[in-house]
């Protein structure tokens, strides 16, 4: 796990070392081991590198294979890399290191954009040719590790963070429209290729992309997730599909062992995690180290779950460290916490995922989360609607839109209002082929899109904010693969789950299997009372954010006087959605 980076020029013009070196430096806590930079021509490359697997210095990167010509920057793990090395060792390619970065490298060079296709893993990467200068970028099916990158008059930036490309000008950073509209309508979510920022672009995830030296680009998709099963599936029953289910979520655990450093585990309480930690025990794991999160009850509301966390932990014996903060934590932590957001994230996990981080990071470099189940295998209330839909954008729109088209309206200032861009979105993707089902379509675009634009970019920014690397299980393409052609009604039966629940029932207690579902907690961010009010009313009614006219002044005003009667349907808080925003923009000087 590491932070990457570079500038590619066009047409021969030489590139720059500082500006690369200014990017590299703005993501040293993705990578604290270590840096690198190299320098040809009109490429450069930069790295930060967190020791994970084969922790000598042959594996630093930049990468350099003279007699390939090629030279790399990653950012990931690929956990099937020892049997891809035996594969090209097989062709004849030798090795001077022993992790897998240079398998990416050697798998380039014998199959060329198609590599990407043998990996199982998490990636982001650039590999750079020496003698036709092209650059070739890719990231993972599922989009765990990021990659922005900015297009210039005579070139192209990339990086792993989207403030790490503001280290240097050049950056269009006026508010995109249709991803304005998107945040405060599709639940924060940005869609790819957008940002926030005009001149910010994201590499969608299961894509590559081809620099040429003339600054050709080209844009390709390598893996789509289809949920019609094949013909033998169509004879399955429920326990031929559990048993399946059980084999692929193992495969997916054990993989996610791949490191030369322990391993630790996430520990909710949830469903999730609980599973998580049971298979992983039951894979072997010794000495294991679980780690849980608590906050201060708020308005009746409470804010953490220990009691089902202690229940996995001590059924299984793990080393558990529980971290509860109170409220006074929570703010003197939130600045550092926005500034470790690639993109603005508004939802509560954040802050409870970078002080979790914090700690964990004091014991271990790596850990598995239970993170994606929930859109994987149906665990939302807004599914079970969608089984019997007729108007399945509607119905979509109506169960997790934070509002309708005229509430945006009122929020914003007119010169941002360009169309329904959310609702379009929605009618794109549900018009995709390889979903025909209302409730497939629904479970395709929040596993692709929403769970990578939320929940994932929220573990991955959080916990590398202190340098820790988090692996998610549940996101192996195979299994993802494998749930989306489970049929929906064994997904979304006993209020969602319903199949990966009876699959837990031979692993884990059944009080953390059948109890009420949670999240992860931080009722003051949604009752803003006290200094934390004081807090949100500072940032909007600030000179800069007036100066910025993002929102309505009335609006704010109204949200301001009674901010508990303006929350959304998804139980968020719309001040401090507004709030979150400005932040970030002030924060990261924009």
């Amino acid at each position: 796990m590491c932070g990457i980076c570079g500038e590619i020029k066009f047409r021969g013009k030489p590139s720059s070392a500082e500006t690369v070196a200014a990017m590299t430096s703005a993501m040293a806590a993705r990578g604290p081991d270590a840096s690198g930079l190299f320098l040809q021509g009109s490429s450069a490359l930069g790295h930060r590198r967190l020791k994970i697997i084969d922790l000598s210095e042959r594996a630093q990167q930049p990468m350099i294979d003279n007699d390939l010509g090629l030279a790399i920057v990653y950012n990931g793990a690929i956990y099937n890399y020892k049997d891809l090395r035996k594969e090209l060792e097989g062709k004849g390619y030798r090795f001077f290191s022993t992790g897998d970065t240079e398998v990416i490298l050697k798998a380039y060079h014998a199959w060329g954009e198609d590599c990407v296709k043998r990996f199982n893993g998490m990636f982001a990467f650039a590999v750079r040719e020496r003698d036709s200068g092209r650059v070739f970028m890719a990231r993972d099916r599922l989009g765990i590790k990021p990659l922005y990158y900015t297009k210039l008059h005579d070139g192209l930036r990339f990086a792993s963070s989207l403030p790490a490309l503001l280290a240097d000008k050049g950056v269009d950073t006026e508010i995109d429209a249709a991803a304005l509209h998107h945040y405060m309508t599709f639940h924060s979510v940005v869609p790819p290729p957008r940002t926030i920022l005009r001149g910010v672009r994201k590499l969608p995830p299961a894509h590559t992309l081809r620099i040429d030296p003339d600054g050709e680009i080209s844009l390709n998709a390598y893996w789509r997730l289809d949920f019609r099963a094949d013909p033998e599936e169509a004879r399955y029953g429920f326990g031929d599909w559990k048993e399946r289910l059980n084999a692929e979520l193992e495969a997916a655990i054990r993989r996610r062992l791949t490191a030369d450093v322990p391993v630790g585990a996430l520990l909710s309480g949830g469903l999730d995690s609980s599973l998580l930690v049971g298979m992983l025990c039951r894979a072997g794991q010794s000495d294991l180290n679980t780690f849980s999160i608590g906050f201060e009850s708020v308005g009746g509301e409470e804010g953490d779950e220990f009691q089902y966390s202690d229940i996995v932990a001590d059924h299984f014996g793990t080393t558990h460290h529980k971290i509860e903060v109170d409220a006074d934590r929570v703010l003197p932590a939130m600045r550092d916490c926005v500034r470790a957001m690639s993109e603005p994230m508004v939802s509560h996990d954040c802050i409870g995922f970078y002080l979790l981080s914090r700690e964990v990071s004091k014991h271990v470099k790596v850990v598995q989360s239970g993170q994606g189940a929930d859109e994987v295998f149906a665990g939302y209330h807004w599914y079970p609607p969608l089984m019997e839909s007729r108007n399945p954008v509607d119905d979509y729109a109506e169960v997790f839109f934070d509002g309708a088209q005229t509430d945006f309206i009122r929020a914003v200032n007119p010169r941002f209002v360009t169309g329904d861009h959310s609702r379009r979105f929605v009618e794109e993707h549900f018009a995709l082929p390889g979903a025909d089902a209302a409730i497939d379509k629904a479970l395709r675009l929040d596993s692709t899109v929403m769970l990578v634009d939320d929940p994932v970019k929220r573990v991955d920014n959080m916990t590398m904010a202190w340098g820790l690397e988090a692996r998610v299980p549940f996101l192996d393409h195979e299994l993802v693969s494998l749930a989306a052609r489970i049929p929906a009604e064994m997904k979304v039966r006993s209020g969602g789950k319903h199949i990966l629940k009876e699959a837990a029932r031979d692993v884990i207690p059944e009080a953390v299997i059948d109890r009420p579902k949670g999240y992860f907690p931080v009722p003051a961010l949604k009752y803003l009372q006290g200094p934390y009010l004081d807090f949100v009313r500072d940032i909007v009614k600030s000179p800069r954010a007036l100066d910025r006219e993002l929102f309505n002044r009335d609006y704010v005003d109204t949200v301001l006087a009674d901010p508990e009667s303006h929350i959304t349907p998804l139980k968020g808080s719309r001040l401090w959605q507004m709030a979150l925003l400005e932040h970030w923009l002030q924060v990261h000087k924009i």
